[in-house]
């Protein structure tokens, strides 16, 4: 068994962070998903429900790396 996890930069900040691939909170650019990293889940959240929205909540194990056999490889744009 393997495990994997993807490793870029934040749509929000930019910071490199680390993420389960098909957990991960995301936003649409272009059609395409970008990932947000949580400190920028935790910093929009405020923001979100003051104007009406739900908060975004990640998925549980949204920021660990996973087993290589439960993520979805054609669930990547």
């Amino acid at each position: 068994m393997g495990y994997v996890f993807i490793t870029s930069a934040c749509y929000g900040c930019k910071r490199i962070f680390s993420y389960h691939p098909n957990l991960v909170p995301s936003i649409r650019v272009e059609g395409r998903r970008e990932p947000i990293c949580r400190a920028c889940v935790e910093r929009v959240n405020p923001m979100r429900v003051k104007n009406g929205l739900d908060a975004i909540v990640p998925k549980p194990g949204a920021y660990e790396p996973a087993d290589e056999h439960d993520v979805d490889w054609d669930d990547h744009d």
